[in-house]
């Protein structure tokens, strides 16, 4: 089981439905962007965990989250833990960059992504620090969890994040130098258009560098 279907299990149809109540779509839809949000998570934390002394921060850090239950903390914590989160994976700027592609891959509003995000971020710490503990999992274990749930993306959405991931961290992928790839509005990953290349950005002052260790986790 992936860590994309412990989540959709843990939200269970009420958090599905919330979660589509705040997109404005279908519980379908909500599915799907729901994997779109913890797909770009885990890729962070994947490109984060290449480095020796990121994946070693990233694993002391899931020390922080074993115990903390997302699924029953209030929106408030919920959202400062996930903003916390997704300025060591990704930094300000490529949370926001992050956010833009999903919504248009989406179809839908990028402010709203902007708010699901740094729910679903500690959601997916949670899980995954879950699944250390139990398998007793090292830094190295946590890396190559997170390359295997990075490769178990579908397709058409993986090569999708891909992109937006390699726009973000600056380093390139082969095949993906562009910002990400638009998805049919119902999707189904078919009908992709190609987006312009996106301006190189540098990183924000006060935020962790993506890729690099953060260890102020």
């Amino acid at each position: 089981m992936t860590l994309h279907d412990e989540l959709l299990e843990q939200l269970g149809e009420p958090g599905v439905e919330q979660v589509a109540g705040m997109l404005g779509t279908g519980p379908a839809q909500a599915r799907d962007v729901v994997q779109a949000v913890s797909g770009i998570i885990v890729g962070g934390l994947a490109r984060n965990a290449q480095h020796p002394d990121g994946a070693e921060a990233l694993r002391g850090a899931l020390e922080d989250h074993v115990d903390a239950d997302p699924f029953n903390g209030d929106v408030a914590s919920l959202t400062r833990d996930g903003h916390g989160i997704l300025g060591h994976v990704l930094g300000g700027q490529g949370t926001e960059q992050a956010a833009a592609g999903l919504a248009r891959l989406a179809g839908i509003d990028t402010g709203v992504v902007m708010k699901l995000l740094p729910l679903i971020a500690p959601m997916v710490m949670f899980l995954l620090a879950d699944r250390a503990a139990r398998h007793d999992m090292d830094a190295r274990d946590v890396a190559r969890e997170l390359e295997r749930e990075r490769a178990a993306v579908p397709g058409g959405l993986g090569e999708a994040l891909d992109g937006l991931l390699s726009n973000i961290f600056g380093s390139a992928v082969p095949g993906w130098p562009y910002v990400g790839r638009e998805l049919a509005t119902d999707m189904s990953y078919g009908a992709y258009g190609e987006l312009e290349p996106g301006p190189s950005r540098e990183p924000e002052q006060g935020h962790p560098t993506p890729g690099r260790s953060n260890s102020d986790w």
